[in-house]
């Protein structure tokens, strides 16, 4: 949320929260905006491959069972318009793409594999939650 408010010390750092907290203000957190990228439906998996190494285009396509071209380009783009992904074209006949993590992406693989790592330690947890509730 924004350093403006103080009101609600938060786990995330020194920021606090206010309460209510605004919906436009939510809306314009900076972790809110990132989470919701790094959570749509095939953002994470991919920077999980290129955070392996580079992938040129078709063998990225194929390395996610499911993914349309349309999507996959589509996910690489906004990536790359968030400066976590790298497009190098390659001079080729037919030119050749290959897609790598910037160092902004790299940066995030920690961070990410910190929340995977959380998320298998405590998934029995959860299911088992989510199995009382039914």
């Amino acid at each position: 949320m924004a350093t403006s408010n103080t009101g609600v010390r938060t786990l995330l750092g020194s920021h606090r929260l206010p309460n209510p907290v605004p919906a436009g203000e939510y809306a314009r957190c900076p972790a809110t905006d990132v989470l919701r990228r790094v959570s749509d439906k095939w953002t994470l998996l991919l920077i999980t491959l290129l955070g392996q190494r580079p992938y040129r285009f078709n063998e990225l396509h194929r390395a996610v069972d499911g993914i349309s071209q349309r999507m996959l380009t589509r996910t690489l783009r906004t990536l790359k318009s968030d400066g976590l992904v790298e497009r190098e074209v390659f001079p080729t006949l037919p030119p050749s793409v290959e897609y790598r993590l910037t160092p902004l992406g790299v940066s995030l693989l920690e961070p990410l594999s910190a929340l995977a790592g959380w998320a298998v330690d405590h998934h029995a947890e959860i299911e088992a939650a989510r199995q009382r509730r039914t």
